[in-house]
């Protein structure tokens, strides 16, 4: 299964329709749900069926596609299975009992209710919710038209920070044929190297992140100092068109970061590379929020910095390993 996305283009009514058919999903989830809670012995199909149900009770439901709906009907069924799952497996801690979801960023439809343009530019949605016909910008490699319509399982539309996507699944397979040299090489991945084969070739370490640390603590520093030159300017220079393009790049803004990283306990041997059970994820995560808990016992992690670069850093594992 490959999955193709691509930011959708429109108008604000447009979107507004979108919001509104994302609301109705929500709406769709919760019902079932409640009829999950209130009945016995409910099953998917009683869900599947309810969607009719909805839908002729509340005209806002109808207008949203059928298989939309019943995609609806279907998450919240995965939330109940998961915690039958739960229970029949005497899973410690809390099972999961579903709850009611209030902040749902999709709508999902089937093979209905949409239509893709030959040129696989414009995508229209045909139920009616009124969404209507959309522009696809993304990648050009990303040629959608050539695959068959029956082989797109399914179209998603999703609500992000930066606008609405259109997620395309495809039904696929991906042959990759690769040629035998004949030699076999083992690849350590470690800290000080970021990779070590068994040749003894070694990948260095290309640490983005310090690089990228080092290079906002000095443009900060250079913002600092250039606001602080400019508020000695006199006031005719200030007034000048130099001094007010130097100003928007200019400011006393301060930026705390703290590390938390993880370290391996004494007992992780190789096996931490490639062991990644659920037993293990959930050590690390208890890890990370008792760093976090540790890092917040210091004061000085909340203060403001007052040094002329305008940025502290703060390294649990150096400063405060309890």
């Amino acid at each position: 299964m490959l999955v193709y996305e691509f930011k959708l283009d429109g108008n604000q009514k447009q979107f507004a329709a979108i919001e509104e058919a994302i609301h109705v999903v929500q709406f769709i989830r919760n019902k079932c749900l409640r009829l999950w809670m209130d009945g016995t012995n409910v099953s998917k199909n009683d869900l599947q069926t309810y969607c009719a149900v909805l839908a002729r009770k509340y005209p806002f439901a109808s207008r949203l596609n059928s298989q939309a709906r019943q995609a609806s009907a279907d998450r919240a069924w995965f939330g109940i299975s998961r915690f039958y799952e739960h229970c029949k497996n005497k899973k410690p801690g809390k099972k999961g009992y579903p709850q009611f979801q209030h902040n749902n960023r999709s709508v999902e439809y089937k093979k209905t209710g949409w239509k893709l343009d030959d040129d696989g530019r414009h995508i229209t949605f045909t139920d009616g919710c009124g969404i209507g016909r959309l522009r696809l910008v993304g990648n050009k490699k990303q040629k959608i038209e050539t695959f068959p319509v029956k082989d797109i399982k399914r179209v998603r539309i999703v609500r992000r920070a930066d606008g609405y996507y259109c997620q395309f699944s495809v039904k696929t397979e991906r042959n990759v044929f690769h040629v035998s040299t004949g030699r076999e090489v083992g690849i350590d991945v470690g800290l000080k190297a970021y990779l070590t084969d068994s040749e003894g070739n070694t990948v260095e370490n290309p640490r983005h992140y310090r690089k990228a640390e080092k290079k906002l603590k000095r443009l900060q520093r250079m913002r600092n100092i250039l606001a602080a030159l400019l508020e000695k300017l006199p006031d005719d220079l200030k007034a000048s068109e130099e001094a007010k393009m130097l100003r928007s790049a200019a400011d006393h803004k301060v930026y705390n970061i703290v590390h938390l990283i993880y370290r391996s306990k004494h007992y992780e041997g190789h096996s931490k590379d490639y062991e990644f059970s659920r037993l293990t994820m959930e050590d690390h995560w208890r890890a990370g929020y008792h760093d976090a808990v540790r890092t917040l016992r210091h004061e000085e992690v909340l203060e403001r910095p007052s040094h002329l670069e305008g940025v502290f850093t703060f390294d649990l594992a150096q400063a405060s390993r309890e």
